[in-house]
């Protein structure tokens, strides 16, 4: 079952930092574009995103998505319309569904081999993790993002 989502400019956003997945990549464009979020990706990305193969992978959901990208972590951070940096880590004690999220958030998504450097954790307002067990590394990350990204919008009824 579908429903449309109202539109809203506060609408939360989703970061990716230096994805090295394009496959990963592209089922984010398809969440974002469904849920009617804008997805900004931190360069420098580890594939090209006007590759034929991403573009097969992202379908027309790269055309229904709000996409602006970032050659640089100090571009993505120096832009204006950026309130709060909520960072999505396996390295925090927060649990995301303790955190009251905004509409003006930024949910930030580290690169899938190797997280975000310290200097991300430094400039982050929050950062926040999700609960798995304990024997077990990390979920994928579209799979992060599908969870942080519905409590998010859940929260502020944008769902």
């Amino acid at each position: 079952m579908t429903h449309m989502l109202s539109k809203s400019s506060n609408m939360i956003k989703v970061a990716l930092f230096q994805p090295d997945i394009p496959q990963n990549t592209a089922a984010i464009i398809r969440l974002c574009a469904c849920f009617g979020c804008e997805l900004q990706i931190i360069g420098p990305c580890g594939f090209f995103l006007d590759n034929k193969n991403f573009k097969r992978i992202a379908m027309d959901y790269k055309n229904k998505c709000k996409i602006k990208s970032f050659t640089s972590f100090d571009d993505f951070k120096n832009q204006k319309n950026t309130k709060r940096i909520i960072l999505m880590t396996t390295k925090a004690k927060k649990k995301y569904f303790n955190f009251n999220f905004k509409p003006t958030d930024t949910i930030l998504f580290g690169r899938e081999s190797l997280g975000v450097p310290q200097i991300v954790h430094q400039v982050a307002n929050e950062r926040l993790v999700i609960p798995i067990q304990k024997n077990t590394r990390s979920l994928n990350i579209v799979t992060s993002v599908s969870i942080a990204l519905s409590e998010a919008l859940r929260q502020n009824s944008l769902l």
